[in-house]
């Protein structure tokens, strides 16, 4: 189950020159565009640590903390230029002045170093 989350967890939205079988596209949000919040890595927690979804986190575990978006919430996160999608993994933040955190391997994957403003919005199918 953890595998298959890993897999599903966090795939390239915006690929150029690549086609896409399944497309994604981003719910407008309110007022158009995207919600911004800010967002900083989780603290790396033990091995095997479990969430409060039920996920069991490994160091390559793929996916971010929100404490009021439900389980398994299909995300697209916007920083650096990437736009990535990911769900979410876990309800409870590990520290205050933060709305998502972002697993030690997502943060990484798009470069994301301490608190940074993100955007933020559901994905959808076309």
């Amino acid at each position: 189950m953890a595998l298959l989350a890993g897999l599903v967890s966090v795939a390239v939205v915006e690929r150029r020159n690549t086609p896409s079988a399944v497309t994604l596209t981003g719910a407008v949000a309110a007022g158009g565009g995207w919600y911004e919040a800010l967002a900083a890595p989780r603290p790396p927690g033990e091995d095997a640590e479990r969430t409060s979804c039920g996920l069991i986190l490994t160091v390559r575990s793929l996916g971010v903390t929100h404490p009021v978006l439900p389980c398994g919430a299909k995300i697209l996160i916007r920083y650096g230029g990437d736009t990535l999608l990911t769900e979410v993994i876990d309800n409870e933040l590990t520290a205050s002045g933060r709305q998502f955190e972002l697993t030690p391997a997502l943060a990484s994957l798009v470069g994301l170093d301490g608190t940074q403003e993100v955007d933020w919005r559901y994905a959808t199918r076309p």
